[in-house]
């Protein structure tokens, strides 16, 4: 298992960093389930880019720095929005098939979504993520430089001061990770220059969230425990808009609908009111109102009138414009009886992004040599305090490619041998039922406690509680021998640390964060940023 970059994640981040190092790299990539198994295959929106002579760079800085509510990174945000065309012309070049127009100048349709203040977001009708991975999920498998182990998780890097193998007065360095193969339950090790973590976010650490499974903050936890610093955590984008049914799990609606004309209207449930929009009364930007705006309205509309969910209509437009714009979502919705043509459809606010992370430079380093963190398991300070939409796969391509490079350039190193990871002292669990009960007691209190409206007195009392958790998963990490659901409850109890930590750190609402004790933005913005305490 000895690999010139190991990376960690089978979404967008890691396949374009693997495919971009692969013609001079050896590279193995690391995959918890499939490789079409992540976030990124789920985004439906598209790719935001200055794609046409009517939209301009500053522009695109403009509405990000504007969403971001004064947290962005002005020279990161420049950086990924100046490389967004070049971005997409490579993956046009590998064969993605973007929706077409032949009256658009690059020959493809531009849609716009709420934060934009012009139609730049290229994508695949409505399911730009798929289309995507599918093209270069098959580079990938088919490339002879890149070893791809699938239903493998990563549980930790290795790192030479850990080891003892730092020379006096080096740095400390990256030399790998161990990784548990989840079908035999065998730990390898993986011996790696540099290792890149591209393990998306963390959404599965509440209960509600339109992310897949595999999202438990790996990347974020796994460079925290290795000794790397994170920022904004407390930022976590809800969107404003899941599909609320008891069959639905996770099911996104688009964003584009609401940039295409859809309305937001009250339900029946809401009585006299039902039918009424809502959002004119909240933001003068309507339905196009960043996400932030939106979840907060939603949320105090559903709190102030009882209600479990509000209508998305976009039924005025013609059914045929429906059925070729977002083809996924209309034939979803149609399985469970809802016919976006006519009617329209329930939603409801769920976790959906972590714009804080591992921080990292515009190359993906963090503060360990060796170690790379893209995508959304890293903090460039693009998103600042609330992550423009479809900005996330921007950022994804350009800083991965940007990593890749500096990978590429740099020389040789003689690696140490790495001991193999040691089970001597443990013994299988004889309670399972540990890890399934505090798995949902975490999720829950942090969607209730941690939510979209917060207060210092429920932040405390998720402290208190995390603290309990922690203390109780640790000792079984110790003594027993691990599983896949012991790593990923592991991760997401450190991550949730991290978010209240973080969230208990600022005193004052700002983009995602909203504190009823401190509903006041203060005048200077500051990121939030978390220092592990040495070991």
């Amino acid at each position: 298992m000895k690999f010139d970059v190991a990376i960690v994640g089978s979404g967008l981040a890691g396949l374009s960093v693997a495919l971009h190092l692969a013609q001079t790299r050896k590279v193995a990539i690391v995959s918890k389930r499939e490789l079409l198994d992540g976030a990124s295959n789920w985004a439906q929106g598209g790719i935001a880019a200055v794609l046409d002579s009517g939209d301009s760079y500053e522009e695109h800085i403009n509405d990000t720095l504007v969403a971001g509510a004064g947290m962005c990174d002005e020279g990161a945000t420049r950086y990924i929005v100046e490389h967004g065309r070049e971005a997409i012309e490579w993956l046009i070049e590998q064969g993605v098939p973007f929706t077409r127009d032949p009256t658009a100048e690059l020959g493809f349709h531009l849609t716009r979504e709420g934060g934009h203040s012009q139609r730049r977001i290229i994508h695949a009708a409505d399911a730009t993520g798929h289309a995507v991975q599918l093209t270069l999920e098959q580079k990938v498998r088919a490339h002879p430089n890149i070893s791809l182990f699938e239903h493998h998780c990563a549980i930790d890097v290795i790192s030479s001061d850990k080891l003892g193998a730092k020379a006096p007065g080096s740095t400390p360095r990256c030399l790998g990770l161990y990784v548990q193969d989840e079908k035999s339950g065998a730990v390898l090790t993986f011996e790696a220059e540099h290792t890149v973590l591209c393990t998306g976010g963390a959404g599965k650490t509440y209960l509600y969230t339109t992310n897949p499974d595999t999202a438990t903050g790996d990347g974020i936890a796994m460079a925290w425990r290795a000794g790397c610093r994170v920022s904004n955590m407390e930022f976590i984008q809800f969107h404003p808009t899941c599909l609320y049914h008891p069959y639905a799990k996770s099911f996104l609606i688009t964003e584009a609908i609401r940039g295409e004309g859809g309305r937001l209207l009250l339900p029946p449930e809401a009585g006299a009111a039902a039918g009424t929009r809502f959002m004119p009364m909240h933001d003068e930007r309507g339905e196009l109102a960043p996400r932030d705006v939106v979840a907060r309205a939603i949320d105090f509309e559903m709190k102030k009138r009882g209600i479990d969910y509000v209508n998305l209509d976009i039924s005025h437009q013609p059914p045929e414009f429906l059925k070729e714009h977002f083809p996924t979502i209309y034939a979803r919705c149609l399985e469970l009886g809802i016919d976006i043509t006519k009617q329209p459809i329930p939603v409801v606010p769920a976790v959906h992004f972590t714009c804080g992370g591992v921080v990292t430079d515009l190359a993906g380093r963090t503060d360990l040599e060796g170690l790379y963190a893209v995508g959304e398991t890293a903090c460039t300070g693009l998103h600042g305090a609330n992550r423009l939409a479809s900005n996330s796969l921007l950022e994804c391509l350009v800083i991965g490619r940007a990593c890749a490079q500096f990978v590429a350039a740099q020389p040789k190193l003689e690696q140490p041998a790495l001991p193999q990871w040691d089970e001597s002292r443990v013994t299988d669990a004889d309670e399972e039922v540990v890890i399934s009960h505090n798995w949902d007691e975490l999720r829950r209190f942090m969607w209730n406690y941690v939510g979209i409206v917060r207060t210092t007195k429920r932040l405390e009392r998720a402290q208190h509680r995390i603290a309990l958790l922690k203390e109780e998963i640790d000792e079984y990490y110790r003594n027993f021998r691990i599983t896949h659901d012991l790593l990923e409850l592991r991760n997401l109890v450190d991550v949730a640390a991290l978010i209240v930590n973080s969230a208990l750190s600022r005193h004052e609402s700002r983009g995602l964060h909203f504190s009823r004790d401190y509903p006041n933005t203060l005048p200077k913005a500051l990121p939030s940023v978390l220092t592990p305490p040495r070991r």
